[in-house]
């Protein structure tokens, strides 16, 4: 078991590596993906709908979480530092609450949450996994960061690397 989870993790690092290199942020289209759409969602918290279509000229990031998650609540704050720190310069953090467990799924759980944990940006509630799936993610928490033309050009897994996902969103927020 051991074994198998550092090959896990050994492939994720890779993965990892392989998706946030500093070509893609650059805007080569060899790492840039159309970032999809957010698609079935339950409902919006702190904000009405939102489309990629809405948000393009600006840098999203896509934050994919869950209240319980004790990963996800460590990234927390620092979402929370973008959010703020950059939201004039025209980055907008979308957190898309993906549930793991049955009681993450009852919206007043997921409302009492965000309150709690002082979330201001929009969170889009993903019961049915529809975005999660439109993204092929498979993380909690991940980050996706879509460029102002609407592509996904830098992911991160988990936790950390926060000074190298700070510096990309710099980075596409200079570009024209």
């Amino acid at each position: 078991m051991l074994s198998r989870l550092k090959n896990v993790a050994a492939l994720t690092v890779f993965a990892v590596a392989a998706a946030t290199s500093g070509a893609a942020i650059a805007g080569t289209p060899v790492n840039s993906k159309p970032a999809p759409e957010f698609t079935g969602i339950d409902s919006w918290i702190n904000s009405d709908p939102l489309t990629l279509n809405q948000l393009r000229g600006k840098v999203v990031l896509v934050d994919f979480w869950t209240y319980s998650c004790i990963n996800c609540i460590h990234t927390l704050p620092q979402v929370q530092s973008w959010n703020q720190k950059f939201k004039d310069q025209g980055l907008v953090v979308v957190g898309v609450h993906t549930p793991e467990f049955p009681f993450e799924r009852d919206t007043g759980n997921v409302k009492s949450a965000v309150k709690r944990y002082g979330i201001t940006f929009p969170v889009a509630q993903d019961n049915r996994y529809a975005t999660w799936r439109a993204y092929d993610n498979q993380y909690w928490p991940a980050f996706y960061l879509i460029d102002k033309q609407g592509q996904v050009v830098y992911s991160h897994f988990g936790e950390g690397d926060y000074a190298q996902t700070e510096a990309a969103i710099k980075t596409l927020l200079a570009q024209k």
